[in-house]
């Protein structure tokens, strides 16, 4: 029996961006065991929330994560609404469905960049992180913010666009789609790329449902699965629109998605946009006086996959839990399906190809035995833990 060689990715590692540990297991250059090891960022947002008012949660949960600042306020507003039993206006849903497409594209062309950097590809990485800015210049105009927009509240949104400036948005966005082609076609065409990606990480149809994956990750294996057709919120229904697939299962397959998603990405804004142009203006918000008792679900399709966020409201003015589900939580996951058998050199580019985000997946839920499986102790086991340990060292001073 070979000598099997431990790897640690992490917890703090050039290719993460957020503390997270991966151990892969080697013989020689092939991966074959992957651990996994989460709670280096757990922030607790969930508790916070039960001390924040409805309305402060949408700035609470728009910093879960940086890149999908608008997805948790959507999925958040989406529950809100079926639990207040609130009609939003179509003009409040133009721009949210705005906000949430241009947030894709940025997202999008984001991942594009990082794994050109992983592959080598340090050009592409500056190409693309340079276009994103052209995207954020829109977002500055609509929102007065090039991230975490503060745009959604419970019946609607806070600003309005103005007409007058439906035109100007649309030149800045016809500025972005000559570089989304050049990046399309230099990913598309390199024959490099084809052989650094083409059949490595691999992960099945039959993965994606084991896995219950989400987003672009299912979508590049052939399973067809949006929220935003599947479950219709916002302006989707009111727009064309198709969901991207492809049947490469691998990290090419999951590349073209992302490129071909920015497309329709700019479609449905510039549906949006035009028809805004024939809605009142100042018609974006349904007054909501107060939240009853009960519970709404809000799902929506961020970046990365479905979020889902689930609040309980006993009447008062906060929520009594709120729960979230990042896509990454479920995504992650596969990389252990996908990387084993793979070379390590191979390995940076597999789990970067599902877009993991680190901060929207951070658990704890109890310390346990590895070897019986049993549990050890729990979060208010830790903290009796903690104190005791406070109280014997004022002991000894």
């Amino acid at each position: 029996m070979s000598t099997r060689t431990v790897i640690p990715i992490g917890p703090y590692h050039p290719l993460q961006e957020e503390p997270e540990l991966f151990k892969l297991y080697c013989e020689g250059e092939i991966v074959r065991d992957i651990e996994w090891e989460t709670g280096y960022n757990h922030r607790g947002i969930e508790k916070i929330n039960e001390s924040k008012t409805f309305d402060q949660v949408f700035f609470v949960v728009e910093r879960i994560c940086g890149i999908c600042s608008t997805s948790h306020p959507f999925a958040y507003a989406n529950a809100m609404e079926e639990l207040a039993r609130v009609e939003v206006t179509d003009r409040a849903k133009y721009i949210r469905t705005i906000i949430a497409e241009l947030e894709r594209i940025h997202s999008h062309l984001l991942w594009v960049g990082l794994a050109g950097h992983f592959l080598g590809y340090n050009t592409v990485f500056m190409w693309a992180w340079k276009y994103r800015e052209l995207v954020l210049d829109v977002f500055e105009k609509i929102t007065g913010n090039r991230n975490n927009y503060a745009m959604f509240r419970i019946g609607g949104v806070r600003r309005d666009i103005p007409n007058a400036h439906i035109s100007d948005i649309k030149k800045m966005l016809e500025a972005v789609k000559p570089k989304v082609d050049l990046l399309t076609g230099a990913v598309m065409d390199d024959p490099v790329i084809h052989a650094r990606t083409k059949g490595v990480g691999i992960l099945t149809k039959e993965d994606i449902i084991d896995y219950a994956a989400v987003g672009p990750t299912a979508r590049a294996s052939g399973i067809a699965i949006d929220v935003r057709r599947d479950d219709p919120y916002a302006a989707y229904p009111l727009v064309d629109w198709k969901v991207i697939t492809a049947e490469g299962c691998d990290v090419f397959a999951k590349a073209e998605v992302r490129l071909l998603e920015m497309y329709e990405s700019m479609s449905i804004i510039d549906q949006c946009l035009e028809k805004m142009s024939k809605t009142q203006e100042g018609d974006i918000f349904t007054p909501v006086k107060d939240i009853p008792p009960g519970s709404g679900f809000g799902r929506a399709e961020a970046p990365r996959g479905e979020v889902f966020h689930f609040v309980k409201s006993d009447g008062s003015n906060s929520p009594v839990r709120h729960k979230v589900r990042a896509p990454s939580y479920v995504n992650i996951a596969t990389f252990k399906k996908s990387c084993v058998g793979q070379t390590v050199a191979d390995a940076t580019i597999i789990l970067a190809a599902v877009d993991p985000c680190y901060c929207c997946t951070e658990r704890m839920a109890f310390a346990y035995d590895f070897f019986s499986g049993k549990q050890t102790m729990n979060g208010l086991d830790l903290i009796r833990i903690s104190h005791q340990k406070t109280n014997e060292l004022k002991m000894k001073m």
